[in-house]
């Protein structure tokens, strides 16, 4: 595919990002565009390879290995090398409903399993993806897909994530009518409020939300299920029903002192900052933000993208000091030797959260092999410092990597706001136990890869709900994946792929 030699003319090039200092000072988005002539270059490098496993999307070694979606990915690389862009679009949309969200926020799982990855560094995927349908929608490539008729089936979605919205596009296009719900006051789920602006610009969302309800989709915001609306009522109101609410209960850390003022989840402190940042028309006022870092030494606990956002969101709001706490080891700078390719690279990368903190601070924020022991309260029950102690792991029963502190590393840092952001346990439970859908020991719906349907008739389930906490673009395979076994069970067949 593209350029046969492109891999060997051009270097891996990526759009520039604003400068640390200006971008600091506002939410605006981070990545700046590249001029059409140099992304060709980029997709000139896509190689003939035979077997690309960029768009076999496996798990392998328990981590995505290529594109879970199955993107054409080389086809869509030689057709914008040849500047037809169109076509391009055209090839995309048939595999992804909403390549603006995964070509900012996915790891790029594609890019980990580019053959020319073995010897070289990868194909910029990622952001080709974005610059095809980016360009769609200014050129007007993107129209609302409405049904020349209706089934006369209703489907109600519960959540409007990544899952949820993937879902309603593909069961809307064969004509049954779609009904979202959200508890949140805006449509998007972890799209709109798990992810900062700066990051994954709103107004990127809403544009395709608005697509979507011009072809037909009904959004309902501002309605939980379970609490405003009964579950059960939903049974009686529509043919079937998606669980697409994602993996939303935190975990926790019952350390000493856990209960002091200052501690918060993660995602509470990431809602906040975005509420008011759109409730107030593009700016933030940090002293009136639920949760702020302002003038605080702020420790950030856990790593992953949810962790890097609390460090972006938290040297905009102006913290005194930030660090961020890793209980494993810092991964090495290239591919160890049980983790070759294609799996997904375990190596030491600066995102754009720890770059920024390191331009402000003259280091990287994290902090590795470390275990948090105890909170520190002042006189007033207020957060005032984190006990810690270094660790080191060695190999426990059954070869089993376990955790040893290490003896005279105990240190006290100040502290006035920690954020935990060490991932997620499963689903919350209201709509599971109103809809009597069975669990499997990880709390999740209990619903088969593949069929998605749960222990109740007419309810099926997809995304985090069922999977666990996962990518964004797994949730998207999921949500179609859900839509094609719906469609199947309600009209006996289905064209949805």
């Amino acid at each position: 595919m593209a350029k046969p030699t492109g891999f060997l003319e051009f270097q891996r090039e990526l759009p520039e990002d604003r400068p640390i200092d200006e971008r600091l000072k506002d939410w605006e988005p981070i990545h700046l565009h590249m001029p059409d002539g140099r992304l060709q270059n980029q997709a000139a490098r896509c190689m003939d390879c035979g077997t690309p496993f960029c768009h076999t999307g496996k798990v392998i070694n328990n981590m995505a290995s290529g594109c879970p979606i199955n993107n054409l990915i080389p086809e869509w690389n030689d057709l914008v090398y040849q500047g037809l862009w169109r076509e391009a679009y055209d090839r995309l949309n048939k595999t992804n409903n909403f390549p603006e969200f995964t070509g900012l926020v996915c790891p790029a799982p594609c890019e980990a399993a580019c053959t020319l990855g073995i010897i070289d560094p990868a194909v910029t995927i990622k952001s080709i993806e974005y610059a095809i349908i980016d360009k769609a929608f200014a050129e007007g490539w993107v129209t609302p897909d409405v049904p020349e008729t209706r089934t006369g089936k209703k489907v109600a979605v519960i959540g409007s994530g990544p899952s949820g919205l993937a879902c309603a596009d593909q069961l809307n296009t064969v004509g049954h009518e779609v009904t979202v719900f959200e508890r949140a006051d805006r449509i998007g789920g972890l799209l709109m409020y798990g992810i900062p602006n700066m990051k994954l610009d709103k107004e990127i969302i809403q544009r395709r939300l608005d697509v979507m309800a011009e072809a037909g989709i009904i959004f309902r915001p501002n309605t939980e299920i379970g609490s405003d609306i009964p579950a059960e009522q939903l049974k009686e109101e529509f043919d079937a029903i998606v669980i697409c609410t994602g993996a939303t209960r935190p975990r926790d850390l019952p350390a000493e002192g856990r209960s002091a003022q200052g501690i918060h989840y993660a995602m509470d402190f990431l809602h906040g900052n975005t509420k008011q940042l759109l409730d107030g028309g593009g700016t933030v006022d940090v002293t009136a933000v639920p949760i702020s870092a302002q003038g605080k030494d702020v420790i950030v606990i856990g790593g992953g993208d949810t962790g890097t956002d609390c460090v972006a969101t938290s040297l905009r709001q102006g913290c005194n000091s930030l660090v961020q706490f890793e209980i494993m080891p810092q991964p090495p700078a290239e591919r160890a030797p049980d983790n070759p390719w294609p799996q997904w690279p375990k190596v030491y990368k600066l995102d754009y959260g720890q770059e920024e903190a390191a331009a402000v601070y003259g280091e990287d924020p994290r902090t590795y092999c470390i275990l948090t022991k105890r909170f520190v309260k002042d006189e007033d029950g207020n957060l005032a410092g984190v006990d810690t102690v270094e660790i080191e792991w060695v190999s426990g029963e059954n070869g089993r990597p376990q955790l040893r502190e290490v003896p005279g590393t105990e240190k006290r840092w100040p502290a006035q706001l920690v954020l935990l952001a060490m991932g997620f346990l499963g689903p919350e439970s209201p709509v599971l136990t109103q809809l009597d859908v069975e669990q499997d020991e990880r709390s999740n719906a209990k619903a088969q890869y593949g069929k998605f349907k749960t222990s109740v008739d007419g309810v099926f389930a997809a995304g985090d709900a069922r999977r666990g906490q996962s990518l964004v673009v797994w949730a998207i395979n999921e949500g179609r994946g859900a839509a094609r076994a719906v469609d199947k069970w309600l009209m006996g067949e289905t064209d949805l792929p």
